[in-house]
């Protein structure tokens, strides 16, 4: 699993067209510690993973498990895309975005149900 993580971060540098001392100084480690990443040697802790998932727009999910075609859905969705840019929304505007999400989750849940129970 190590190994596997390991060229995924350099894979995912080498994209991003980064050099190994700019990974490293973005991650505050040093060239020896992103090294032993990117080989195996080393698995980083969870805050530099979590980091690393940002820098390269990725999921925890992605680096851990290499699931590719999840990650082409997330980046292709645009839900997600929107969800991205509802962070930027201050916590009562969010708020009421997630309500009227969830009625509308709820409503086609019982829409389902409904059909169900017809049939």
């Amino acid at each position: 699993m190590r190994k596997a993580l390991g060229d995924k971060l350099k894979a995912l540098r080498k994209q991003r067209r980064l050099t190994q001392k700019e990974l490293a100084t973005m991650l505050d480690i040093g060239i020896s510690q992103l090294n032993k990443y990117e080989s195996g040697m080393h698995t980083p802790p969870i805050e530099k993973l979590i980091q690393l998932s940002n820098i390269f727009d990725t999921t925890l999910d992605y680096l851990v498990k290499g699931r590719k075609a999840d990650m082409e859905d997330l980046h292709n969705s645009k839900f997600i895309k929107r969800f991205k840019e509802i962070e930027h929304f201050d916590v009562e505007e969010q708020d009421a975005v997630l309500k009227i999400l969830d009625a509308m989750i709820m409503k086609n849940k019982m829409a389902g149900v409904m059909s169900m129970d017809a049939t």
